[in-house]
Order: C-alpha cells, then structure tokens, then sequence
C-alpha cells in the first residue's frame, strides 16, 4: 500500500481546516475527547483553537504489527459526558469501528449530542464524521509517528 508523510506544518494545515469547519456549522461544543494515540495531537489543537475543555480516551485497534484488531476501550475519561454536547477527535478513520465504539460506550452516559471529526477518512469505511478534511486511500504517516516507521523497526 501506498504511504504518505504528513509534517508537522501540513498538520497544522489540517487542523485549521478542521476548525474552520467546526466554526462555520455554529455548532458548540462543551468538550473535546481525543481518541489515544492518533487523535490527541489533534484534539489538544481543536480544544485550544475553540476554547474547549478536553480529555481523553485509549482505545486500541491495532496490534504492534499495524494489524486490525476489535476496537478496545482501555482507559475512562476524567470529564463527566453527562449532559453535555461532546466532539469525539482522531487522526484517521479506517474501517469506522472505533469511532462506533466510543460512540456507544459515551450514548451509554448520556451526553446532549456526540459529533465526530478526523483529519482523513477512508473510502471504505463504514463511518462518516461530522467534520474532515478529505477521503485518502493510502498510508498516513503524521509527523508523531514518523519514528515508527523507520527501517529499524
């Protein structure tokens, strides 16, 4: 499969789309969830930009050798989500089955309302965001991640 290297300034060109997206839907938002790993650099950025509280969720779909696995939630949130208007964050959106996970783990605390946003989605996937930035087929490698796929490892 085809791979492509986000830097650190496409990034940041990403994410200002993304806000701009955000910003002219006139939604509000009381929180941020950013989906561990992928989705925190992103997530810190939106919160930042919109003046929002933020937390986090782990949820692990791969498996140290980048293979898919059933999405698990491995850690809990800080924040109450109880009546209040959630945007869950991640960096991409492959097949869709995290984004389903966290949205019925967090339907089961009762928020207001539960929007999504990633920087990029997958044609295939099964999950459409609220918000994102374009459809990719190939690879992505964000400028976090750069390390890890270094010949070495």
């Amino acid at each position: 499969m085809d791979s492509r290297v986000v830097s650190w300034a496409e990034f940041g060109r990403l994410v200002e789309g993304l806000v701009s997206k955000i910003k002219a839907s006139n939604h509000t938002y009381d929180l941020v969830i950013g989906i561990a790993r992928g989705g925190i650099p992103a997530a810190l950025e939106i919160a930042n930009r919109l003046n929002l509280k933020i937390d986090f969720v782990n949820i692990k779909s791969y498996l140290n050798d980048h293979t898919k696995q059933k999405p698990q939630i491995l850690s809990t949130l800080s924040e109450k989500v109880e009546d209040r208007k959630i945007l869950i964050v991640d960096d991409i959106i492959d097949s869709g089955d995290t984004m389903e996970t966290i949205i019925g783990w967090l339907n089961q605390q009762k928020p207001v309302s539960i929007e999504t946003t990633a920087l990029f989605v997958k044609p295939w996937s099964k999950f459409t965001p609220t918000y994102t930035v374009g459809t990719v087929k190939e690879w992505i490698i964000f400028p976090w991640e750069d390390d890890e796929f270094t010949e070495s490892n």
